[in-house]
């Protein structure tokens, strides 16, 4: 009769540590999503970033080539 006692009393104490661990594991995903979401949002936060970035190098090339020409044009008509 008293190991019986014994017996499920480890029993029960194996059940709070199995519902424990498995509130901990439910604890986990739920942050480990909350992360994962988070990795996506400064993933697509950095590629706006590195496209504006992009446009603005093929911007400043498009009017250092015009101000090329336009330098050229007035090299051009000071030689005249």
């Amino acid at each position: 009769m008293e190991n019986e006692k014994i017996l499920l009393q480890q029993f029960e104490e194996i059940e709070r540590k199995v519902e424990k661990l498995i509130g901990r594991c439910k604890s986990l995903e739920a942050h480990n999503s909350q992360l994962v979401n988070k990795i996506k949002q400064l993933e697509r936060e950095l590629q706006k970033k590195a496209d504006m970035e992009n446009r603005d190098a093929e911007e400043k090339t498009f009017i250092r080539s015009k101000i090329d020409g336009l330098l050229a044009k007035l090299k051009d008509i000071s030689e005249t």
